[in-house]
């Protein structure tokens, strides 16, 4: 019994104290292809009541040199003030939108839309919103930020070979990384 577990100790030593060489290394990415996120904050945002459709909107043009594909989301936050932490200084605080308010009026609600060339911000409210506080409406800061996607492959996975396909293809272009 010694002697088998002085060989399984033994083994054990062996094989956690082994090292190999190390592998070669991963494929380069694709050059120019960016895998991160961006972020862009805008002040000074001021939104216009359109009576008509009782709303207030605003529309906001992308950067020129925030890259946004068709295939992005675009979450939206609103500046809601700062904060006070526990080592005396302050954080911004953001709130993602959708974010509702309740008025005594009623509700009022930020929306947005995206496209990738541009964004359109909403104030929406289930009363007349033509009186809305000023608080709401000037002097907003908004913080945008770029989560990239791509688009999934439509394939019939039933199919072996369309399944092949399909994924020669995708190894083989690089579509989506253009726009």
């Amino acid at each position: 019994m010694k002697k088998i577990l002085a060989l399984l100790a033994f083994t054990a030593v062996l094989f956690t104290s082994c090292e190999g060489d190390p592998g070669p290394p991963g494929p380069s990415g694709e050059p120019g292809v960016n895998i991160l996120g961006q972020t862009f904050e805008i002040e000074n945002i001021n939104y216009s009541y359109d009576a008509s459709a009782n709303l207030w909107s605003t529309i906001i043009d992308i950067p020129s040199d925030i890259e946004v594909f068709e295939s992005d989301a675009i979450l939206v936050y609103r500046f809601d003030g700062q904060v006070g932490l526990n080592d005396g200084s302050t954080a911004d605080l953001w709130s993602l939108i959708p974010q509702n308010f309740f008025t005594d009026e009623g509700t009022i609600q930020y929306v947005s839309a995206h496209t990738f060339i541009d964004l359109e911000l909403f104030i929406d409210g289930n009363y007349d919103l033509s009186n809305l506080d000023f608080g709401y409406t000037d002097d907003q800061i908004f913080r945008f930020v770029v989560v990239p996607s791509d688009f999934a492959l439509t394939v019939d996975v039933t199919d072996y070979n369309a399944v092949m396909n399909a994924l020669n293809d995708r190894n083989n272009t690089t579509e989506g990384l253009e726009n």
